[in-house]
């Protein structure tokens, strides 16, 4: 499925506040001919069925960004598009750099046709400066996310579609502040099950910025377009590359997942009386979260409990006693804690072979140099289920991470 994207009115590399192509009536931005360039773009593929939207700007942005002309103008270039195609989905952005769509929330957008208008915003870990290295990955996470849903995410809990057309980050995988970053995307990706594009695809550039050949560490392919740069990334995205919930809701059975964003897994069960491990989405067992926070595999009496530090977790049947009870804490809300009956509080955790453990809740100050990625989990509703019987019988069973990721 293709996206058609107005990224610039005089080619280049995008963006900054001050190139001329930046907001309408800009130096390179005459409002006018972008409704014709829109209507020439739609009519050109009307009928050419996987050419499935038109995205009317990319990253609105400038000391000339104002919500008067942004309704004026979008209202006029979507009316475009579906004059000319009535059958692509409409995509608007907002303002500062796609960040912003808040000023939604207090006027719609009017328009002539419905069912088929869509949100857009980017987000990355630059987007927020340096501040995911330089500061508490759980403080950041959690002011970071709250503003992503004050200034966006928020229309979702209006029904309204939001598609988050740009993330991304260095695939070399050594830059801390995409890694941060990246663990905090996918804990909210997974809650919201939003849809959404990777930047990007591309390994290299033919000329970027004057230079030939200029290689993109961003880009999900190598340098010669040959070969996948990171394959554990490809892996770990994989979970969020199909719904958890719906499409088709007809038979759905709503309940719960529990996910790992560092690893893109979520917690499986070997056997009843096996270790808890991490695996496939697909693979997981359906949870329920009661009001007592307890978390009962559902159409069993079994719950999740904890026998102390350093131990594994484990399935049990008496699920009000001490290490039954499991709360989001920390202000990223990812840590899953639960109380022994010696008072002492454990997180949710991993070993080195991705077997599910607790340990002494880490990273819960303002430490910056500590990263919480092995105990964030995000407990997200589901409709897809797996079908694998409640008992089993598997021999050679190998639980390391690489075979899971294999």
């Amino acid at each position: 499925m293709v996206i058609l994207d107005n990224h610039l009115s005089k080619p280049g590399w995008c963006c900054s506040n001050f190139d001329g192509n930046g907001f309408f009536g800009d130096e390179y931005f005459n409002p006018d001919l972008w409704v014709q360039g829109l209507t020439q773009m739609a009519t050109m593929f009307r009928g050419v069925t996987n050419v499935v939207g038109m995205s009317l700007r990319n990253e609105l942005r400038g000391p000339k960004q104002n919500v008067k002309d942004w309704y004026r103008y979008m209202q006029k270039g979507a009316e475009a598009v579906h004059s000319a195609n009535p059958d692509v989905l409409v995509i608007v952005s907002g303002l500062s750099y796609d960040t912003d769509l808040s000023f939604v929330l207090k006027q719609e957008l009017e328009l002539t046709f419905t069912g088929k208008l869509v949100f857009e915003m980017h987000w990355y870990g630059f987007t927020d400066g340096s501040a995911w290295e330089t500061g508490s990955p759980n403080q950041v996470c959690g002011r970071v996310v709250e503003s992503v849903m004050r200034r966006g995410g928020v229309l979702l809990e209006k029904g309204w579609p939001l598609f988050v057309s740009e993330f991304g980050v260095d695939q070399r995988g050594t830059n801390v502040n995409d890694n941060r970053y990246l663990n905090c995307f996918f804990g909210l990706a997974a809650e919201l099950d939003f849809d959404w594009a990777l930047w990007t695809l591309v390994g290299s550039y033919y000329t970027r910025q004057g230079v030939i050949g200029l290689e993109e560490f961003y880009g999900l392919l190598n340098w010669n377009w040959c070969e996948v740069r990171n394959s554990s990334f490809l892996q770990r995205i994989s979970a969020l590359q199909s719904p958890f919930q719906g499409p088709d809701l007809t038979y759905a059975r709503p309940h719960k997942v529990i996910f790992h964003p560092a690893t893109g897994l979520c917690i499986v069960r070997v056997s009843v009386f096996g270790p808890l491990t991490l695996g496939p989405c697909t693979e997981s067992d359906a949870w329920s979260y009661t009001p007592q926070k307890t978390l009962i595999m559902k159409e069993t009496y079994f719950c999740l409990q904890a026998d102390g530090p350093g131990e594994p977790g484990k399935l049990g049947i008496i699920c009000n006693e001490p290490g039954s009870k499991w709360e989001s804490i920390s202000d990223s809300k990812m840590h899953l804690s639960t109380k022994l009956g010696d008072g002492t509080t454990v997180c949710l955790d991993i070993d080195s072979s991705n077997n599910i453990v607790t340990n002494a809740c880490k990273c819960l100050s303002r430490d910056n140099k500590c990263d919480p990625g092995s105990q964030w989990f995000k407990i997200v509703n589901a409709t897809n289920i797996s079908t694998r019987p409640l008992l089993q019988i598997s021999s050679n069973l190998d639980l390391n991470g690489a075979e899971h990721a294999s």
